[in-house]
């Protein structure tokens, strides 16, 4: 993969066959998303995105979605499946929008385009929900955040992680600011009604039944304005679906695939 706007971003393609791209979540890095990839087969290519992973650091100067979208560019080869979860999947969303040629089918899981739901009683409450890590991170005080963050929406509560995966979520936690205004604001207006209703390619919907409520509220905009847009649920998970539950995720996105190819 070429350097994106001066940052080496690291990537690995898996498998043969119809090419994919998987956009993994904030804090994370690809090796999350390996299961998921073998799970649904053909050539997926994953990478991390700046600050995680092998990837470079985040130099604070460029916009980090625009970075991520840029990257995940680099990944398609002409028409693509791209996939992304959380984060991944707002940034694999403006891609679909942006560079509409570069994507052949569109799958969202767990888009946290909050930008969307807003005027919600959802949104509201997930507002409420982010002030104290607004309160953290103003003031400098990085590792209560990061707990605050995880306990939000991370698969394993802060007290039960170990001081090496709390100490690398703290490092790391910059990034959900670096990543906020795109997706609170949504200053390009990806999730306008009149850009969604532009999409033409097959998208499919994931999301955990035990998830934030704004998720449902974000699927349930995504899904009126994209024509032709499916929602899938999965019992029992929370918003790290695409980790904690890769064989229900892939059952969804091969079953998507066959009814659409």
């Amino acid at each position: 993969m070429p350097d994106i706007s001066g940052h080496h971003v690291h990537a690995v393609t898996v498998g043969t066959g119809a090419p994919a791209v998987m956009i993994h979540c904030a804090l994370s890095n690809h090796d999350s998303m390996l299961p998921l990839a073998h799970a649904i087969g053909g050539q997926v290519t994953l990478f991390d995105m700046p600050g995680h992973g092998r990837s470079d650091d985040w130099d604070s100067k460029h916009d980090f979605q625009t970075l991520v979208v840029d990257a995940a560019a680099a990944c398609c080869e002409g028409p693509t499946h791209v996939i992304g979860h959380s984060f991944g999947a707002t940034a694999a969303l403006r891609l679909a929008v942006a560079q509409p040629h570069l994507v052949s089918r569109l799958t969202l899981i767990e888009p946290v385009y909050f930008a969307a739901a807003k005027g919600t009683p959802e949104h509201a409450q997930h507002a409420r929900d982010f002030r104290p890590f607004v309160g953290a991170m103003l003031m400098g005080e990085e590792t209560r955040a990061a707990a605050i963050f995880n306990d939000l929406w991370g698969a394993t509560p802060w007290a039960d992680m170990p001081a090496r995966l709390q100490a690398k979520l703290t490092r790391r936690i910059h990034l959900i600011v670096a990543g906020a205004a795109a997706i609170e604001e949504d200053a390009a207006g990806i999730t306008s009604a009149v850009r969604l209703a532009a999409l033409d390619m097959p998208v499919t919907l994931i999301r955990g039944a035990e998830t934030q409520p704004v998720i449902k509220a974000i699927h349930d905009v995504l899904q009126q304005r994209i024509s032709g847009a499916t929602d899938h649920v999965v019992v029992g998970a929370g918003h790290m679906v695409a980790t904690t539950h890769s064989d229900d995720v892939a059952v969804i996105i091969r079953a998507a695939d066959q009814e659409t190819g």
